[in-house]
C-alpha cells in the first residue's frame, strides 16, 4: 500500500482528524471490505472462519498499531512495544463480541485507550476525534501512562504486575454469564503469584472458569528477553497444564512466517497478506474456542505467540517504549506510520464494527460500569458491653457481625491467609464456613462456604479488594505482621476507586494481632512499619485507617466502614481480652471528629496523651494513675479516625469520588489536645500520629514503634520500644516542668 500526506480536514471523517497518515488502499478491501462484518442488530461476527470478518479484524489489529504509535509519538513517551504483539488476539476477542477485557499490564495502556476510542466510550471524556486523544494522552484529567479507575470502558486499574487475574476472577465470580479475559505479559507471567492465586480460586470455585488469561508471549520484557523466552511450545504447554489449566490453546506466529524471519519469535506484520489471514483467522479461531470453553466451565488459557513490537517502530525490547527522540518527526516513527496506514474506508469500517461489537461502546456495556446490586444487611446485631465490665476480644466482636453480613449477603466474602481461627475470629468461619473441596466439620470448611483462606496475603487482598472494585461487599482479615504481602493490590484497587464514576463498597480489612501481642513469635511477626504506609496514604482522600480501643468501639467501627464508598478502611484491633473503655456512642463521636476523650483529670499542670490503638492504653493510664499523684493533671484521648484530625488543606480529599471531608474543626482540636504538654502514644509508626503534631503548638513528643525483638509477653514487647508507665511518666514530667 501506499500512503499520502496528510488530508484536508474537510474530507476525512471527524474521528479521523489528527491522524497524519492515510493509504490510498490496502489490499482486497473491494473484496472483503464493502459492508461490516458485524451485521447491523449483531453483537459479533457471524463465524471466525468467514473471510471478511478475518481480514476486518486484520484491519482493526493494524488500525490499532497505527493510533498506538500514532499517539506516543505525539508525546515522545509510552509504551507501544507489547500491546503490538497481541493485537490480533485483543482484537479478535472483540471482533467475537468480548468486551469485558481486563488487563494486569500498565504498558498496555496505549492499545486499550486507543480500542476504547475507536468504539467511541472515550466520548464520555470529549474525546472525539485522534486529535484529542494525541492532545489528552499522558495529560492530566486525561488518558494518563497506566490505566486507571477514571476512563470510560476500561473495568479495571493497572501498573503492578501480577494483579490482572485478581480482577479478572472476581469479575467471573459476580456474573457467571460473561466472560472477563485478561492480558498478561510473558514478563509479568514471572512475578510470582498471578499462577498460584489462579490455581487457589480454581480448587476454591472450580465451576468459575469463565476468565481467561491472554499470554502474550512475545520473548522480551522491559528491556531483556523475558526469562521464558527459552521455552518450547511443549514446555509452556505443560507448565499451564501443569499448574491445572485443562485447555491450553496456542497460536505461534512463527507457523505462518513466509518470510523467513530468524529466531522463535517473529512478527506477523511482514507475511505475505495471504499468510497474515491465515494467522489472523488462526487466532480467530483460537480466541472462540477458548472463550467456549471458559464459558462451558473449563479452565482455559489462550498463548498468542508473536514478536514484542510486531507491525511498530522496533522489535524486541527496544519497542517496549519511546525515547525523547521518538517523536512524530523521527524518520523511523514516520515510516512505520506510513506502512501501518489505513484508507479512510477502512477506518469507517473499523469504527463501525466497534460502535456493533459487544452491544455497543464498552462505556455503555462493560459491567464495571454499572453500579452492583448488593443485599440490605438490615439492622446489625450490635452488643454494647459495660464500660468498666469484664475485658472483651475485639476481633471476636467484630467477627459476630461479619457473620451476619455474610449470612444476609449471599455474595460476601471474607479473605484470611489461614489464620481467623489464631485472630479470635473463629466465629467467622463457623458461621461462614471455609470454603474448601472437602467438607469437615472440625474445620468449619465445604464447598460452599464464604470464606476464602489461601496461604498467600496477595491472593487474599486480590480478591477481596477487586471484588470490591467490582461492587461487592468484602473484608481482607490479616495479621498486621504479614499484610505488606497484600498491600500492593489493595492500593492500586484504593486509588482506582478514588478516580471511579460510579460508587463501589469500600475496600475493609480486619488486622489483628498487632506487634505488641506478637511477642512470643520473633521479630517476623513484628512489623507494624505497614501503619507508615496507611498513614501516608490517609493525604490521597479516600484511606481510613481506624484504630477502635475495645470490643465495643470496633463494632461501631465495622458498622460505619459499611456504609461508606469507595474508601479503603483498615480496621487494626487485638486479639486478646482488654478492658471495656468506650461507649458506642463515644466511638461514634470518634469516627465523626477523630478522636474522643477517655479519661480526664485536672491538676496544676495538663498533659494530654493522644493514644492510638487498644493495649497502648494500659501504660497510658498506669502514667496517669502516677501523675495525679504528683499533682499533675491528665486528658487521655483515644485517636480513633486520625484522618479526620488533619486540616483540609493536608488531604486530597476534594478530588475523590464519594468525597469525604470532614475534618476536626481548630476549635475541637484545641479542646480535645490543648494543654501543657502532649504525648503521642502508638504500638505502631509514628507517621499516624502526624496529624496531631502537625497541629499542636505545645510541648510535645511521640512515643512510638521502634523495631521487634523476641519477647516473652507483650509487656517486655512495649518496655522494649520505651512503651511503659515509667518512661511515659518520667516524659511528661520534663515537659511540664
Amino acid at each position: 500500500m501506499t500512503a499520502t500526506t496528510p488530508k484536508p480536514v474537510s474530507s476525512i471523517p471527524e474521528f479521523c482528524q489528527g491522524i497524519q497518515y492515510f493509504g490510498e488502499t490496502f489490499p482486497r478491501l473491494e473484496t472483503y471490505g464493502q459492508t461490516p462484518a458485524i451485521a447491523e442488530g449483531k453483537t459479533a461476527i457471524s463465524d471466525p472462519r468467514d473471510p471478511a470478518g478475518v481480514y476486518q479484524t486484520l484491519l482493526y489489529a493494524d488500525a490499532l498499531r497505527y493510533l498506538i504509535l500514532q499517539v506516543t509519538g505525539s508525546k515522545a513517551s509510552g509504551h507501544p512495544g507489547g500491546f503490538a504483539s497481541q493485537a490480533e488476539a485483543y482484537a479478535a476477542l472483540v471482533m467475537l463480541g468480548y468486551k469485558n477485557i481486563i488487563t494486569e499490564v500498565g504498558h498496555h495502556a496505549p492499545g486499550f485507550y486507543s480500542a476504547v476510542f475507536l468504539d467511541r466510550s472515550l466520548e464520555d471524556m470529549e474525546i472525539y476525534t485522534v486529535q484529542q486523544l494525541r492532545d489528552r494522552f499522558r495529560e492530566m484529567h486525561g488518558l494518563l501512562g497506566h490505566l486507571s479507575g477514571y476512563i470510560p470502558g476500561l473495568l479495571n486499574p493497572a501498573g503492578p504486575l501480577g494483579q490482572g487475574q485478581h480482577f479478572a476472577m472476581s469479575a467471573a465470580l459476580l456474573h457467571r454469564d460473561k466472560l472477563f479475559p485478561f492480558t498478561l505479559g510473558d514478563g509479568g507471567m514471572g512475578e510470582p503469584y498471578p499462577m498460584s492465586s489462579m490455581a487457589h480460586f480454581n480448587t476454591a470455585y472450580p465451576d468459575v472458569t469463565n476468565f481467561l488469561p491472554v499470554l502474550v508471549w512475545n520473548g522480551y520484557s522491559q528491556e531483556h528477553h523475558s526469562m521464558v523466552s527459552t521455552k518450547t511450545n511443549e514446555e509452556m504447554i505443560a507448565y499451564w497444564k501443569g499448574n491445572g489449566f485443562a485447555e491450553v490453546i496456542l497460536v505461534d506466529a512463527k507457523d505462518f512466517d513466509d518470510q523467513n524471519q530468524p529466531g522463535d519469535y517473529v512478527d506477523s506484520t511482514a507475511f505475505s497478506l495471504d499468510r497474515r489471514m491465515a494467522f489472523t483467522q488462526a487466532v480467530l479461531e483460537a480466541a472462540d474456542k477458548a472463550a467456549k470453553s471458559a464459558l462451558g466451565g473449563t479452565l482455559t488459557v489462550f498463548i498468542i505467540k508473536q514478536l514484542k513490537g510486531a507491525g511498530v517502530h522496533a522489535r524486541g525490547a527496544k519497542s517496549h517504549n519511546l525515547y525523547a527522540g521518538d517523536t512524530l518527526d523521527n524518520p523511523n516513527i514516520i515510516k512505520t506510520l506510513q506502512e501501518r496506514a489505513l484508507p479512510i474506508q477502512a477506518w469507517e469500517l473499523v469504527r463501525k464494527n466497534l460502535e456493533r461489537a459487544g452491544g455497543g461502546p464498552a462505556s455503555k456495556t462493560v459491567v464495571t460500569e454499572f453500579e452492583y446490586a448488593i443485599a440490605d444487611l438490615g439492622t446489625l446485631p450490635l452488643e454494647e458491653y459495660t464500660v468498666g465490665g469484664d475485658p472483651k476480644v475485639a476481633t471476636t466482636a467484630m467477627g459476630e457481625l461479619v457473620a451476619h453480613v455474610g449470612q444476609k449477603d449471599p455474595h460476601f466474602v471474607v479473605t484470611n491467609a489461614d489464620g481467623n481461627a489464631a485472630s479470635g475470629i473463629n466465629n467467622i468461619n463457623q458461621a461462614l464456613k471455609i470454603i474448601h473441596p472437602t467438607p469437615d466439620d472440625l474445620y468449619f470448611q465445604g464447598p460452599h462456604g464464604q470464606v476464602y483462606e489461601p496461604l498467600s496475603e496477595d491472593a487474599c487482598a486480590g480478591l477481596a479488594a477487586g471484588l470490591a472494585l467490582m461492587g461487592a461487599r468484602t473484608l481482607w482479615c490479616s495479621y498486621e505482621s504479614f499484610a505488606i504481602n497484600g498491600l500492593p493490590i489493595w492500593q492500586t484497587v484504593t486509588q482506582a476507586m478514588a478516580e471511579l464514576r460510579r460508587p463501589t463498597p469500600s475496600t475493609i480489612t480486619l488486622f489483628t494481632a498487632g506487634a505488641l501481642e506478637q511477642g512470643r513469635n520473633g521479630w517476623t511477626h513484628q512489623r507494624p512499619e505497614i501503619e507508615a504506609y496507611f498513614a501516608a496514604m490517609m493525604r490521597n482522600g479516600n484511606v481510613f485507617p481506624v484504630f477502635p480501643p475495645d470490643a465495643n468501639s470496633i463494632q461501631v467501627c465495622y458498622e460505619w466502614a459499611l456504609t461508606t464508598k469507595n474508601k479503603g478502611i483498615t480496621i487494626t484491633a487485638s486479639k486478646s481480652p482488654l478492658p471495656i473503655r468506650t461507649t458506642f456512642e463515644q466511638t461514634r463521636q470518634g469516627l465523626r471528629d477523630g478522636a474522643v476523650i477517655l479519661e480526664e483529670v485536672s491538676g496544676d499542670k495538663t498533659v494530654v496523651f493522644a493514644v492510638l490503638g487498644d493495649m497502648t492504653l494500659i501504660p497510658v493510664f498506669e502514667a496517669a494513675a502516677y501523675l495525679e499523684t504528683e499533682g499533675i493533671g491528665t486528658r487521655i484521648v483515644s485517636v480513633i479516625n486520625p484522618r479526620r484530625l488533619y486540616r483540609p488543606s493536608d488531604v486530597a480529599w476534594n478530588t475523590c469520588s464519594e468525597a469525604d471531608g470532614d475534618f476536626m474543626s481548630d476549635e475541637a482540636f484545641d479542646k480535645l489536645f490543648g494543654g501543657d504538654a502532649l504525648i503521642g502514644v502508638t504500638g505502631g509508626a509514628s507517621l499516624m500520629l502526624e496529624p496531631i503534631m502537625l497541629r499542636s503548638s505545645v510541648k510535645r513528643d511521640t512515643f512510638a514503634w521502634k523495631r521487634g525483638e523476641t519477647a516473652s509477653s507483650a509487656g517486655q514487647v512495649m518496655a522494649f520500644n520505651g512503651l511503659t508507665a515509667e518512661a511515659l511518666t518520667k516524659r511528661a514530667i520534663e515537659l511540664v516542668h
